[in-house]
């Protein structure tokens, strides 16, 4: 499967086709769900065979994660000492996460193939409604394997960046959803009460989105809280993440490149 076009369902997402009418009704359809909840899934966006090849692949990779544990606040930066504890942006949540970088991906990877896709990048942009969109140029925060085991969590936070894209490859056998707060702040309110509620443990306002295997995820994360839930059992969690921005030259901060890779670009 030397075409990465040959990972994707391409009779329900017809990606090579941008003007049919079937791909123009899932742009439809996945802006509407952006725009209400900030979170567009597309799922059985893999065939079954494009999800195997990507399922074996990641599986492959996953000896090369790093392992990341410690603790973190909602606003992935260190907070400054006139933040209070009780505070928003004092307040910390455990993070338990192993991380394969873009530099680690060979380049027969369909993972990878995937990600760097004119094809997938196109439709993305789509979904957005952007003119055009950019591959990170970070080495290692371009496309990331998460891999998630037994007692792994991703604490509550928000992205530095507008929106990511995921793909589910591989569920836990307990734990690991996707829970969010859509669009929890805006760029007139932090509305710091509301957040404050959510990590203390209300689940009031909070949705879980199911992992499916197969499925596109384009998600607003920066002004939606959101945290992948604790994990038990022995399958591990295999998400890929894509990264893209509006802009040219997007980098992770080194802060962030330390804490997810264990080294700076």
């Amino acid at each position: 499967m030397n075409d990465e076009t040959g990972l994707i369902d391409l009779v329900r997402y017809p990606v090579t086709e941008p003007a049919s009418a079937t791909l123009l009704a899932q742009v439809r359809r996945l802006r509407e769900a952006l725009q209400t909840t900030g979170a567009a899934e597309a799922p059985g966006f893999l065939s079954q065979t494009g999800l195997a090849s990507c399922v074996a692949d990641a599986a492959q990779l996953a000896s090369l994660r790093y392992n990341s544990v410690g603790t973190g606040s909602a606003y992935l930066e260190e907070p400054a000492p006139h933040w209070l504890a009780d505070h928003p942006r004092g307040m910390r949540g455990r993070y338990s996460v192993g991380v394969v970088a873009y530099d680690q991906f060979p380049p027969a990877s369909p993972i990878r193939r995937l990600y760097e896709s004119a094809f997938v990048m196109a439709f993305i942009a789509a979904v957005l409604q952007r003119k055009a969109l950019y591959r990170y140029a970070d080495p290692m925060g371009a496309l990331n394997l998460a891999v998630m085991g037994e007692g792994d969590e991703l604490q509550w936070h928000f992205d530095q960046t507008d929106f990511v894209v995921s793909l589910a490859l591989r569920d836990a056998e307990t734990g690991g959803d996707f829970e969010v707060a859509p669009k929890i702040r805006d760029a007139q309110s932090e509305n710091y009460a509301a957040v404050s509620d959510v990590l203390d443990g209300s689940s009031s306002g909070v949705t879980r989105l199911p992992m499916t295997p197969g499925t596109l995820l384009i998600f607003a994360g920066r002004n939606s809280l959101h945290r992948v839930s604790p994990i038990a059992g022995a399958t591990t969690r295999l998400v890929a993440l894509f990264g893209y921005d509006t802009r040219p030259d997007t980098r992770s901060s080194p802060h962030l490149q330390l804490k997810r890779y264990g080294r700076t670009a």
